[in-house]
Order: C-alpha cells, then structure tokens, then sequence
C-alpha cells in the first residue's frame, strides 16, 4: 500500500526498543521452556531434592523442620541453574553456532539482547520460586521474614550468577562451557550450603565456602526465611561484589564469534 510516490505504509522501519526487547525475551523464554535439559536444571531437579531430603532424613539440618532449612537453598540453587547453569550452556551453543553474531547484526543492540535474556531468566524464576514455594508449603513449610529482603537477595544473586555464566559462555568454547557449567553446578550444589549445612565443613571451609555466591545466597535467604533476620546485609554485600565483578568481567571479555 502506498499513499505518495516513494512513500510506504506502514513505515518501514525497525520497532521501538522496548518492543524489540520484549520480543526477544518472549523468545528467549519460549525456547528455555521448551529445552528439556533446561527444564532437568531448573525444575527437576530442584524439585526432587527439595522433596527427597524433606522427606527422607538423609541429611542433619539442625533442630527444626528439615525442609524449613532445604527450602531457601533450593530457591537460591533455582537461581543459579537458571542464571548461571542454563544460561552459560544456551549462550555458549548460539555463539558457537553463530546465532549471537547475526542477531549482533540485527537493529537490536548488544545490549538489548543481553537484557533480553537477563528478562528471561527473571520470567523463569519467578516460575520457580512459585512452583518450589507451593511445594515447600505443601511439604510443611514456615516462612518468615520480609519480602522486601528476599526479593532483593534474588535480584543480586541473579546478577551475580548471570555475569558469571555470561562470561563463561563469552570466553570458552561450547563444549567446555558445558562440561564447565555442570560441574560447577555439582560442586556448588555440594558445598554451597544449599543442602550440606556449611558448618560441616569445618570452620576453615565454612569461611572459605562462605563466600562463594550460592553460599552468600541461601545463607542470605535463610536467615530471613527460616530465622525471621531483617536484610543480610553481610551476605548481600558479598553477592553485590560477585555481580559487580561478573557482570564487568562479561562485558569486557565477551566475544560474540
């Protein structure tokens, strides 16, 4: 249709950026959805756990409910299987099969595509944290504390995870992310703190361990969520250090080919 010589409508022309942007999260979300390892990560598995070992006394967690103490580690094990796990191995694959440089190309920018996956990964938790907390309700759970803390852990592990698996996924090849990304999971999933209380550990390791993201992050929820504590602002300040670093780290290192 044209309405002069010369001129077209519609107007040809790229879309608005927060249109762009919400487009390519509902994309970006779509296809986490649909990829079943992904769904292993950030569902299943978080899901069995939570309901093993609140069933089963497998693990001494102290006095109390079993799953008072396994439900906030689960949450922060959520986010960091979509934040950093999922993320890393879905960005390693698209650069490597040369997705991140043709979208590079498109109208949206760099950093419109980066903050669409970050609105993925926000959409999948959200699905998460319901999911987990009907379970962990279902399963006798009493929480306690404020939202306004809780929500503002998860934000920051969220960063602090997502700069992390940015620049795995930037900097390695696909493969290596991927064995990298599922270690790591293991290895944090066993002495973060998410099941294994860390002063199991011993108080060498409980220090040391401390201060990796996923320990600051369901120690941090804990405290709030089991314990009634206002904000953690010791454990904050160790996931907004982490969210710093990994978020500059990514985006200086990043290498979209």
């Amino acid at each position: 249709m044209t309405t002069a010589p010369g001129t077209y409508a519609p107007k040809p022309g790229a879309a608005p950026l927060p249109r762009m942007i919400a487009a390519q999260a509902a994309l970006e979300t779509k296809m986490l959805l649909r990829n079943g390892e992904q769904l292993l990560l950030t569902v299943v598995i978080p899901t069995l756990l939570l309901v093993l070992f609140s069933s089963v006394d497998i693990v001494d967690t102290g006095k109390g409910k079993a799953v008072d103490f396994l439900a906030p580690g689960v949450l922060a094990l959520a986010v960091m299987s979509t934040a950093f796990t999922g993320q890393a191995i879905a960005t390693g694959f698209e650069r490597r099969y040369g997705v991140l440089k043709r979208l590079a190309a498109s109208p949206l920018p760099r950093w419109g595509l980066m903050t669409a996956k970050t609105a993925s990964v926000l959409v999948t938790e959200v699905l998460q944290v319901i999911l987990l907390t009907v379970i962990a309700l279902a399963l006798g759970w009493s929480p306690h504390g404020g939202p306004a803390a809780v929500l503002l852990l998860l934000i920051l592990g969220t960063a602090a995870f997502s700069g992390l698996g940015l620049l795995m996924a930037g900097t390695l090849k696909a493969e290596a992310t991927l064995a990298a990304a599922n270690l790591v999971f293991l290895l944090l999933l066993v002495g973060g703190g998410v099941i294994v209380p860390l002063d199991k550990f011993g108080s060498a390791g409980q220090h040391v361990l401390g201060l990796l993201p996923i320990s600051a992050l369901s120690d941090g929820l804990r405290d709030v969520l089991q314990h009634g504590a206002g904000m953690p602002w010791g454990d904050l300040g160790i996931l907004a250090v982490w969210a710093v670093v990994g978020l500059a780290a990514a985006g200086k290192f990043f290498r979209w080919e």
